[in-house]
């Protein structure tokens, strides 16, 4: 599958919109989690902590989900391809662990300290606020940092795959694809 030009871009847009927004609302998130563990007022705690859970409840997984999706539809309509290239490949499965772990520890860990200051409990364990996002904005980091510098080679499937465009065929070249 090969996507046309103005598909290509429209969805690379998409993608690094998508990418930049999710970038964004960790940063933010990680912001009111430091607001959350170092203020002594319980109500500046429990705005940040709501205010991450409203967060954490309707943007982070549209966002992850979208930012997935698009990246691997544009691995798979373009020459880069999913599993020719390194850093193509380090990036989607970073962004299938980080979008796991926003639903099974980023999501929950934000659930437990907002139901702790609910029932007026202590305020939240920084861990239950701080980890999720300083982990996320680590990996986030990481991803855009390879999606600029572009490391590393082709996998062995990629060397395959551009050792085979060049040979000739029936004396001929072929095209080069990868």
């Amino acid at each position: 599958m090969k996507l046309s030009r103005p598909a290509r871009r429209a969805n690379l847009v998409v993608h690094v919109a998508a990418s930049a927004c999710w970038l964004g609302l960790t940063l933010g998130l990680l912001a009111l989690g430091i607001t959350a563990t170092s203020t002594g007022s319980a109500v500046t705690v429990e705005a940040s902590v709501r205010a991450m859970k409203t967060f954490a409840d309707w943007l982070l997984l549209p966002l992850a989900f979208l930012s997935l999706l698009t990246g691997l539809v544009l691995s798979l309509g373009t020459p880069w391809g999913l599993a020719r290239h390194r850093w193509v490949y380090t990036k989607f499965w970073l962004t299938l662990a980080t979008t796991t772990a926003t639903v099974f520890a980023l999501r929950p860990g934000v659930d437990t300290a907002v139901a702790a200051m609910s029932d007026g409990g202590p305020l939240p364990d920084p861990g239950d606020v701080l980890f999720g996002p300083v982990v996320s904005l680590s990996a986030y980091l990481f991803m855009t940092a390879i999606s600029v510098l572009k490391p590393w080679g082709l996998t062995r499937r990629g060397q395959r795959i551009r050792t085979a465009a060049r040979k000739p065929v029936d004396g001929k070249a072929t095209r080069r694809t990868a």
